[in-house]
């Protein structure tokens, strides 16, 4: 692995942590979940080799702390903070920006906020609840993971966030069972553990409650790629990229693995990125 170069930018409310490597057209990686700029590191090196790769800390986050840490969390603000990399990394020229997940949210309010400073977009599953024909079902969820969280705590409702993102039928998943990693995997581990609470507690209910702007969207098609993965059909997060799609008449790309596929395909997951991106 290429050692990045690691630096800080100040924000509002914020201070990021983010990590820039390669030679190129700026490529910005938009972390999901309590990853960080670390969930890019499996596929970083092989995109450097086309792009200068900057990845980051969401405020908040493992190494980028809040002024105020109990401060309300918003897309709106995230996306600027994205938007105040892309100036500062690539003035003047628009950049490619790829998100996972929460990342893509953040992507996607990016790009209609933004939209001259944005080449392409990959957005990988945003798990976004308003855009589903069911999105009263998933309200509910949501509002069953916050009472969990604040009566029962972490773990409750950890597990009651699984079953919510699941496919119908699918059988549950253990959040308890532990796993012996490789040192830098347990790393990697303990960090999105430490950050759970403020995901689960300030993320969760508010990007997942996102509503896009679909007819905006709509007009910067031809800039976004909206894409699943292979193995996550009829999950929520699967389900919201693919209702995105058929909203905005554009195709669903399919990536390797499921929602984590990231972590579990990235080497294939980076090489279909790299794909995506220059087509």
């Amino acid at each position: 692995m290429t050692s990045p170069t690691i630096d800080h930018l100040r924000v509002d409310g914020a201070t990021l942590h983010y990590e820039v490597r390669g030679r190129g057209p700026l490529l910005l990686l938009i972390p999901g979940g309590t990853g960080g700029a670390a969930s890019y590191d499996g596929v970083a090196d092989g995109l450097a080799a086309d792009y200068t790769v900057a990845s980051y800390d969401p405020r908040g986050l493992s190494r980028s702390p809040l002024d105020e840490p109990e401060a309300r969390q918003r897309v709106a603000q995230h996306a600027d903070d994205a938007f105040r990399l892309l100036e500062l990394l690539s003035p003047g020229a628009p950049a490619h920006v790829a998100g996972c997940s929460s990342g893509a949210i953040v992507a996607l309010h990016l790009l209609t906020t933004h939209p001259e400073r944005v080449e392409r977009v990959v957005a990988h599953e945003p798990p976004m609840v308003e855009v589903l024909p069911d999105a009263a079902v998933h309200h509910a969820m949501l509002a069953r993971v916050q009472d969990a969280f604040h009566r029962d705590g972490l773990m409750p409702a950890v597990a009651e966030f699984a079953a919510g993102l699941r496919r119908p039928g699918a059988p549950p998943v253990d959040v308890r069972t532990a796993t012996e990693l490789p040192p830098q995997a347990a790393a990697r581990a303990e960090r999105t553990m430490a950050g759970m609470p403020y995901f689960i507690g300030r993320i969760v209910p508010s990007f997942m409650a996102y509503a896009p702007d679909v007819d905006r969207l709509k007009a910067l098609s031809d800039r976004l790629v909206l894409a699943g993965g292979a193995d996550s059909d009829g999950e929520l997060p699967y389900r919201s990229a693919a209702f995105l799609a058929e909203l905005l008449g554009t195709e669903l790309i399919h990536f390797p693995g499921g929602h984590t596929g990231l972590s579990t395909h990235p080497a294939e997951f980076g090489e279909l990125l790299r794909k995506v991106l220059s087509a």
